[in-house]
């Protein structure tokens, strides 16, 4: 299959996040990439595919989903280090300049990291989605100074522009104890 599109839908109801899920999954050849419960109560659906394949299944997912849903997106050409970021499995071997962005969302949160990592020269670390988090998201990433900074800004500004904007820092020259916190 070819995953070059991710989409997901955010919803305030576990009950619906799993009629959603089904839904999405029937309406096109998608790929489910994560379908869980996430805090405070909420339910999050992601999946992957060709653009297609993903709108299809967005456009199902939000149909079914109706008052449920809080936030969506699909993102075409999605930047391949988002998988491992997601699943946690990132390579990081030297923690450089240290980009940090939170948000009250999920999906926010994913397309910020897009953004970020297509924006500049960085990796991303983690995609920590609100999990022990009361609901939140966040994204470490590492670079040069001016790469963190740049990378961090233009993911902070996607997160902004819908109102979910929690913080965002870049930390110069962290301390190494912080690599083994953040992985």
């Amino acid at each position: 299959m070819n995953m070059n599109a991710i989409g997901l839908i955010e919803l305030s109801s576990i009950a619906a996040g799993y009629v959603v899920a089904d839904a999405m999954l029937k309406a096109a050849d998608v790929q489910l990439i994560l379908s869980r419960t996430i805090c405070s109560g909420k339910y999050m659906v992601l999946v992957g595919g060709d653009v297609a394949g993903v709108t299809s299944s967005i456009e199902a997912g939000e149909t079914i989903g109706q008052g449920a849903v809080i936030d969506t997106f699909i993102i075409p050409n999605v930047h391949p280090s988002l998988f491992p970021a997601i699943s946690g499995n990132a390579k990081v071997d030297v923690l450089e300049a240290m980009g940090v962005i939170e948000s009250f969302s999920v999906a926010s949160m994913i397309e910020a990291a897009d953004a970020a990592v297509k924006a500049a020269n960085v990796q991303l670390i983690e995609l920590r989605l609100a999990m022990a988090l009361g609901g939140k998201a966040f994204v470490t990433l590492t670079g040069d100074v001016a790469a963190a900074q740049a990378a961090v800004d233009a993911g902070a500004a996607v997160v902004a522009s819908k109102g979910m904007l929690v913080n965002k820092v870049v930390i110069p020259n962290p301390r190494p104890e912080l690599m083994s916190d953040i992985i």
